[in-house]
């Protein structure tokens, strides 16, 4: 399979297609580069990052057996950035307990065009995203971690039906290739349960 045909489908009413596909670095670092150089975004970690810098990371991300990136498309434009992680093998494992089957998922939305703040976008692609997590992925539970400040996308995640969990410090990593400042996230959880209470009928 060619790493730019899409890994996942959504459909959704109203909305339009979701498509995810594999991130190339080559190619979609233009586009992430200027969502993770946005204020906005400092809580992702990249701000201040060189666009070379940015695609290393999303080339060794590609080596990971345990972290994969993905670029979400509607109508072939590109509206986010979705990355899946195992949480063992993340420093949120030092923050809760994690079961077998739970997947990390960081979420990161393209800014609003010239249009201006389009409703319904964020929620519509939050479900795909879910829907790729848990029956995709086959998956029990999602986790996310984000900004204990940052409460429109707390209040999104709990629109979704995540419930939250512990205000959590991320602690720092500092190694030769890596360094992540510490981080004060609000974690929350999402079940297959609660989010498609169908696939258990």
């Amino acid at each position: 399979m060619s790493e730019h045909h899409p890994v996942f489908e959504h459909a959704l009413p109203g909305f339009g297609t979701v498509r995810l596909r594999p991130l190339d670095p080559a190619r979609d670092t233009d586009a992430v580069h200027a969502w993770v150089s946005e204020e906005r975004a400092v809580f992702w970690g990249m701000t201040g990052l060189t666009h070379a810098q940015v695609a290393e990371i999303y080339a060794h991300m590609a080596t990971l057996d345990t972290h994969h990136a993905y670029l979400a498309e509607k109508d072939g434009e590109p509206v986010a950035l979705l990355q899946t992680y195992e949480p063992e093998a993340d420093r949120v494992s030092e923050c809760y307990g994690v079961r077998p089957g739970d997947i990390g998922i960081h979420v990161l939305l393209a800014p609003a065009g010239p249009e201006g703040p389009r409703p319904g976008w964020s929620q519509a692609l939050l479900t795909a995203f879910t829907a790729y997590a848990l029956r995709g992925l086959d998956r029990h539970r999602i986790v996310v971690d984000p900004d204990v400040r940052n409460e429109k996308a707390i209040a999104r995640f709990e629109r979704q039906g995540f419930a939250l969990g512990p205000a959590v410090v991320l602690p720092e990593i500092d190694l030769p290739d890596v360094h992540l400042p510490e981080k004060h996230a609000q974690l929350a959880f999402l079940t297959r349960q609660v989010a498609f209470p169908d696939d258990d009928a």
